[in-house]
C-alpha cells in the first residue's frame, strides 16, 4: 500500500492536485473496503499518520520559494515568528513535514 501511495503522490507524474486527490481517494477507499473485515485498526492508524505526513511533504515541496512558504503559513494562522523560522529552514522535506508547527 505504501509503495502505491508513493507512486500516486510522486511529483513526477504530472498530475494536478485534483487528479492526485481523486486517485488517492479511490485507492484508499478500495483498499479499506477490501480489507475491512480484517482486524487492522492499529495498522490503519499507522498508515494514516504516514499518509498525512507524505501529503504535507508534497505540499511543502510545492511551496518552493521562501516567500511562498511564509505567505501560505501565515494564511494557515501560524504566528509570524514561527512561520519565518519554518519557511527559511534548510532541513529536508520529510523532516519538516513531521514538525509540530506544520502539523497544525
Amino acid at each position: 500500500m505504501k509503495r502505491r501511495i508513493k507512486l500516486l503522490t510522486s511529483r513526477s507524474n504530472g498530475w494536478g492536485e485534483a487528479r492526485r486527490k481523486e486517485a488517492l481517494n479511490q485507492f484508499i477507499r478500495g483498499w479499506v473496503n477490501y480489507f475491512k473485515l480484517a482486524d487492522m485498526k492499529s495498522l490503519m492508524q499507522k498508515v494514516d499518520l504516514w499518509y498525512r505526513r507524505r501529503l504535507r511533504m508534497c505540499i511543502w515541496k510545492r511551496w518552493k520559494p521562501i516567500r511562498t512558504r511564509l505567505r501560505n503559513l501565515r494564511k494557515l494562522g501560524i504566528s509570524n515568528s514561527k512561520a519565518l523560522k519554518l519557511a527559511s529552514t534548510r532541513k529536508g522535506y520529510w523532516k519538516i513535514s513531521g514538525t509540530p508547527t506544520l502539523n497544525v
